[in-house]
């Protein structure tokens, strides 16, 4: 069975796509964390991807398929946090998912206007050593621009300047509004409210899972 998590930056995908991968113990499959972590180690791919990623655009078609084409798992569920973004993507999907005797069941996505997006995103810090995450607004360190756990001073990811985001979201809708009007014609598409706490929109999800693919 796969799941597919969409909607733009900021609207809570990862953390509902982890709190829900725990329950039913499905593989949670990140284009964004693919794609940090080959940039931290400097991969071919990552070399490739991080022109675009700090420009605020779409990493092009190719290099996403292949990226998700390596680390789709043959033996359990899955959940696609981000992808499939253009029609491109959708098409490899339906590939993928035929050659690896799965199926789709259903595409979730996560609402949320941009206000509160850039808000979420710009305000976000990272700890360049442990990895540790915080928010200047809802989870800021105890110490001033300082990780509270390895005391390294924490950075904001050039992704989440405000300017970045901007054209992050303006591109994402632009290229992302045909994938959803896809699946809403295919019957698989059901819309979240991401405003809502994330305990609140975790029991929309799983209500709307109990109804079966």
């Amino acid at each position: 069975m796969i799941l597919v998590f969409l909607g733009p930056p900021g609207a809570g995908k990862g953390t509902q796509a982890k709190l829900l991968s725990q329950d039913l113990k499905f593989k949670h499959i990140s284009t964004g964390d693919l794609l940090r972590e080959s940039v931290k180690e400097g991969t071919l791919l990552g070399l490739k991807a991080k022109s675009y990623m700090d420009r605020g655009e779409l990493v092009p078609d190719e290099l996403i398929i292949a990226m998700i084409e390596e680390v789709m798992p043959k033996d359990s569920g899955v959940i696609l946090d981000g992808f499939p973004r253009t029609m491109k993507q959708a098409q490899a999907l339906q590939d993928m998912l035929n050659k690896h005797g799965k199926y789709l069941c259903r595409v979730f996505f996560f609402d949320l206007d941009d206000d509160t997006i850039v808000k979420r995103l710009s305000g976000r810090r990272v700890c360049p050593n442990c990895g540790a995450l915080y928010h200047m607004d809802f989870k800021p360190p105890k110490k001033d621009e300082v990780c509270d756990l390895c005391g390294t001073k924490i950075i904001q990811r050039e992704d989440d300047r405000e300017e970045v985001v901007r054209k992050r979201l303006d591109v994402y809708r632009r290229q992302t509004a045909e994938v959803v009007d896809f699946y809403k014609k295919e019957n698989k598409l059901i819309h979240l409210d991401a405003g809502q706490d994330i305990e609140r929109v975790y029991q929309e999800l799983r209500k709307a899972l109990k109804d079966g693919c």
